[in-house]
């Protein structure tokens, strides 16, 4: 097909040797500035768009993904002073409205509703949270997308709302302190001009808001001016006496800092002084403090810390499983702890002494998640899906150790579609599992959609998907391949696929499509891999290295341009997960793999579309239009490579279900096409 004209520039650096080509530079131009970029953007999603709108099939899955997501889904409620706070979307709402019960059975009341606050429904509602006694509740907006947070406070009993008004809230929690009197955020300064888009990352930190005064006023509780690229995040104890605040520069591991506020001058304690390890505090009981860690202890133990003893350690309490402990909550006396066994979903309990005390009964195999409860409270929520099951929403007995549905989803979904779990053999024998998710009258040869992450040490665990339910009824097949990066293994999974290792990451996704075509379940000339940010990095990567293996490609927010992503936003936290471009080891390592620069002109390769969004403020809209660019000026054969923008949309947080949808429906519209999907 015939692409929009873009400009070519003689842009040209040499590092470390080698002659580096950048013609496309100019397209990282904000196109609320730059008038040729916006004129660019424009001519290509207009080209993309005209090319979608006649692709078969593409009506019928925008019908079907309605149907699927029009249902009301449930938040796990979070119960201050005798009041149920949880979010609820009636069905097709863009957003969901955060929602309030007067107690177990009372009526319920909307507190916040979104879906008033822009005409697009791309103004959302971001973290929230109910002060201790229920009478409070603070909440962030998120406009268009943007990791910027606007956080307003609301009188519950009357529904108005205070004077306070915090601005450049990002990558933050909201917790209050004990007695209501204000809470706690993290922020970075204000953006010089007034531009957030173009903002750097540095000098984030964590503040208290007394409620009433003005944010100037408020108390920096926790900086480090000396590493400006850190991320700090706060939460606060259950009794109250402890915030602890996690820093991170981004991957890889935290530092925690315990702050005693007790105490007027609220000292502090750091406990780690490095980021060799994650760890996490779970709570506290007077001056025992619960925690978790990777600390000798790749897939994760439990630990407490006495902090009035005269020399304070860690003494174990619940030592490494076989399992990755993934999450714990103190509830009702006990300890509920989540553990991944091969993706799935365990829960154990054990007493606050760490002997062990039963499992926890789920309805299936799946993941589990959310626990939310009190210490001293017997009732306590958690949150269940897979695949094929749609969020449902239990209450917990902890003394009794049983649930019952609390909120569940009525929607229609075929009966015949089955998750199978397979293990197969990457490039170098590491054994990886993968999810297989269709019909179970398919059992020959199929178009096949290949879906992978692999980044951050963030497990992909069953959870109930329209998109993916979409393809699988109409005959196709899902595969979900838990590759290395992620956190599926632990510490030493994620390890194997991040900084000088990543290549593992794109190894693993190859071998699963070599599995996928060898076992007779991808169909010939059947096969289309997607993945989002990270992993649309993974996906640019891997077509590069082996084209051939795909009919279709659906990179998504990816990260395309490895030599430069530390210039923009948020980029310059993922030093720690990619290396750093300015490194030569890891200069050498990201050229070899870099989306952007490795564009095997002359081969033949898959039809891609790359999906982004304008007001994406992490993995900045450039890395696709700079890929998509270079893409169109090779010579990689007859299908299209085209480049889909949503407006008002960002990395995907927020993003209004009417634009979700229609994303969702372009995408498995344009891979159906290619693989030679049933239209």
């Amino acid at each position: 097909m015939t692409y929009p004209e873009t400009r070519r520039t003689d842009v040209v650096e040499e590092r470390f040797g080698h002659r580096i080509v950048d013609p496309y530079r100019w397209l990282e131009n904000d196109a609320r500035r730059d008038r040729e970029v916006a004129a660019w953007i424009a001519a290509q999603d207009r080209a993309t768009r005209a090319h979608l709108a006649t692709l078969p099939g593409r009506d019928a899955f925008r019908a079907r993904l309605a149907a699927m997501f029009d249902h009301e889904r449930l938040t796990v409620p979070r119960k201050r002073g005798g009041r149920y706070f949880f979010t609820r979307n009636a069905g097709l709402d863009n957003q969901p409205a955060l929602v309030m019960r007067e107690g177990p059975d009372g009526p319920d009341r909307v507190l916040v509703d979104p879906n008033r606050w822009s005409a697009d429904g791309a103004t959302a509602l971001a973290e929230w949270s109910p002060s201790e006694d229920g009478t409070l509740l603070a909440f962030g907006v998120q406009d268009g997308g943007t990791d910027w947070r606007t956080i307003r406070v609301l009188d519950v009993a009357s529904g108005e709302l205070l004077e306070d008004w915090i601005e450049w809230a990002r990558f933050t929690t909201i917790a209050w302190a004990k007695d209501g009197a204000g809470f706690f955020y993290s922020r970075f300064p204000a953006p010089a001009d007034n531009a957030p888009s173009a903002a750097p990352v540095g000098g984030h930190a964590v503040y208290f808001h007394a409620l009433g005064t003005p944010q100037a006023q408020d108390r920096i509780v926790h900086a480090t001016p000396g590493q400006p690229h850190l991320v700090h995040i706060a939460t606060v104890t259950e009794d109250g006496r402890h915030a602890a605040i996690y820093s991170t520069p981004g991957s890889g591991g935290s530092m925690p800092t315990i702050v005693d506020l007790t105490k007027p001058d609220w000292p502090s304690r750091t406990l780690v002084s490095n980021f060799d390890h994650y760890w996490s505090v779970v709570g506290s009981v007077g001056t025992r403090v619960f925690l978790t860690t990777q600390l000798d202890a790749e897939r994760g133990r439990i630990v407490t810390l006495d902090l009035d003893a005269v020399v304070p350690g860690f003494t174990d309490l619940v030592p490494e499983q076989e399992d990755v402990l993934n999450d714990v909550a103190l509830l009702g006396d006990r300890l509920i702890v989540l553990y991944l066994a091969d993706a799935k979903t365990q829960v154990k309990r054990f007493r606050l002494d760490g002997t062990p005390d039963g499992v926890v009964p789920l309805p299936g195999i799946g993941s589990a998640g959310g626990f939310s409860g009190r210490l001293s409270d017997n009732e306590a929520f958690f949150a269940f899906t897979s695949y094929n099951r749609p969020v449902t929403i239990h209450r917990y007995d902890v003394a009794a150790n049983a649930s019952t549905g609390w909120a569940e989803p009525n929607v229609a979904i075929d009966a015949r579609i089955v998750v199978e779990q397979r293990f197969y053999a990457s490039k170098d024998g590491t054994r990886v599992p993968m999810l297989i998710i269709r019909r179970s009258d398919i059992t020959g040869p199929a178009a096949t959609l290949l879906h992978a992450y692999g980044g951050y040490g963030i497990s992909i665990v069953p959870v109930y998907s329209p998109a993916f339910l979409a393809w699988a009824e109409r005959g196709g097949v899902v595969a979900v391949a838990n590759v290395r990066g992620g956190g599926e293994y632990g510490k030493a999974w994620h390890d194997a696929g991040r900084l000088l290792n990543k290549q593992n990451s794109f190894d693993d996704v190859i071998a699963a499509a070599a599995h996928l075509t060898a076992e007779g379940i991808a169909a010939p000339e059947g096969l289309a891999i997607q993945g989002e940010s990270n992993g649309g990095l993974l996906v640019g990567a891997v077509i590069n290295q082996r084209p051939g293996l795909f009919a279709a490609a659906l990179p998504g927010v990816g990260v395309m341009d490895m030599l430069r992503f530390d210039r923009f936003t948020g980029g310059q936290l993922w030093v720690s997960e990619f290396g750093d471009p300015a490194d030569e080891a890891d200069f050498r390592n990201l050229l070899g793999y870099s989306p952007y620069h490795n564009i095997r002109d002359g081969e033949g390769y898959p039809a891609i579309l790359a999906t982004t969004a304008d007001t994406d403020d992490r993995v900045v809209p450039a890395h696709s239009f700079k890929y998509v660019a270079a893409l169109q000026a090779a010579d990689l054969g007859d299908r299209p490579r085209l480049l889909r923008i949503d407006s008002r949309a960002g990395h995907g947080a927020g993003k209004p279900i009417a634009k979700v949808i229609e994303e969702v429906a372009d995408m498995w519209a344009f891979a159906a096409r290619w693989t030679g999907l049933a239209s």
